[in-house]
């Protein structure tokens, strides 16, 4: 009898260790689009958003496509390893378990989604932001009835989060007349509308327990190649690039608001514009020598919109600031990155391992 409660005292106080440990062990939960994206439209059939053939994936552990919607990493892989976090596993990655969960976050960034429901119809498949937070709150049920309420609590009130969302509303919803969107607003109507929206989804993540959460602005998306090929003198799109200034304008304003009004909050803002306009605007400055076509393309069969086996490659992918006519290469998704830690000031929070390094690239394959 002795034994038997022996047994079940050392049984309670490793499951106790167990949830003490998972509760101070700091992970992201990532919602976003395809700039975030890990691999989650992969196990979407039907999603034509898809990163899923070569030659995505090239310059990213064995060189085969991931979910990424780039050469190598995105922004949030190199800024996650930069802070001492793990990688969080795609949503719908069907190795996921509770224990992947409480060890490294999740991912729920899917490529073509948006702050309103409605962005990306066209692309059939995708995870809008509300439903990107609504299999958050499907994840917290796992969790509780994994370590308990209480713990679970902690390890999400413990959490970062990141929000990064918002070109898809313009370029994929709002700029293209298919949309009922594009004729129901103007510039400044729709802007409202998109932060009415975030700042529902953002109080709900609050009451969910995300208490340190930064929501990434939008860069120059009237000079991603796409824009350029489709107007008139290859120049940048200024209506585009206006309509992401006022974008991360009005979104710094909501930050600041729901950081003064929401409690034990720390909500921040990641104005990014500047940064990659720079890059874009002087790539010879930063090591870059091509910053307004993809590395992915059909050569002149302009515009190529997502890459493939039969798409030719640059020379030398690290001097290209954009991987296809959407995404950054991972090269540009270093500097990138690297500028935003500087700027915002992100720190490690734990004394471990060291950032991993960039990948080195490989050659390209032999196209004739």
């Amino acid at each position: 009898m002795k034994l038997n409660v022996g047994v079940a005292v050392l049984v309670v106080t490793i499951f106790a260790i167990l949830i003490d440990g998972y509760s101070c062990k700091v992970v992201q939960f990532i919602f976003g689009d395809s700039l975030s994206d890990v691999g989650n439209n992969k196990y979407l059939s039907k999603s034509l958003a898809q990163a899923s053939l070569p030659w995505y994936g090239i310059d990213f552990g064995n060189g085969l496509p991931n979910g990424r919607f780039s050469n190598g990493r995105t922004v949030a892989d190199i800024i996650g390893d930069n802070m001492g976090l793990p990688r969080p596993p795609a949503f719908l990655d069907p190795s996921l378990t509770e224990d992947m969960i409480l060890e490294n976050g999740v991912n729920y960034a899917s490529g073509g989604g948006g702050i309103l429901n409605e962005t990306g119809g066209l692309f059939i498949q995708r995870f809008s932001l509300s439903k990107q937070i609504e299999l958050f709150i499907g994840t917290q049920t796992l969790i509780k009835s994994k370590i308990g309420k209480e713990a679970a609590d902690k390890y999400f009130q413990g959490a970062r989060y990141v929000v990064a969302l918002g070109s898809n509303d313009f370029i994929n919803n709002y700029l293209m007349p298919v949309y009922s969107d594009s004729w129901n607003y103007n510039d400044q109507s729709f802007i409202d509308y998109l932060m009415e929206t975030l700042k529902a989804q953002l109080q709900l993540l609050h009451t969910l327990g995300a208490r340190q959460l930064m929501v990434f602005g939008l860069g120059p998306m009237g000079c991603i190649p796409l824009q350029r090929v489709l107007s008139t003198s290859g120049d940048c799109v200024d209506r585009t690039n206006k309509l992401a200034l006022s974008f991360n304008k009005a979104g710094s304003k909501l930050m600041d608001d729901l950081n003064a009004k929401l409690p034990n909050s720390s909500y921040r803002f990641g104005d990014a514009y500047d940064v990659v306009n720079n890059v874009i605007s002087n790539p010879s400055k930063y090591g870059f020598s091509n910053s307004d076509s993809p590395c992915c393309s059909f050569g002149r069969i302009r515009p190529a919109l997502t890459c493939v086996p039969a798409s030719v490659l640059c020379k030398d992918r690290s001097k290209y600031v954009f991987w296809d006519e959407y995404h950054p290469s991972d090269s540009a998704n270093q500097l990138i990155a690297t500028e935003l830690i500087k700027k915002f000031g992100f720190t490690r929070v734990d004394q471990g391992n060291a950032p991993s390094s960039a990948p080195a690239i490989a050659p390209s394959p032999d196209q004739d």
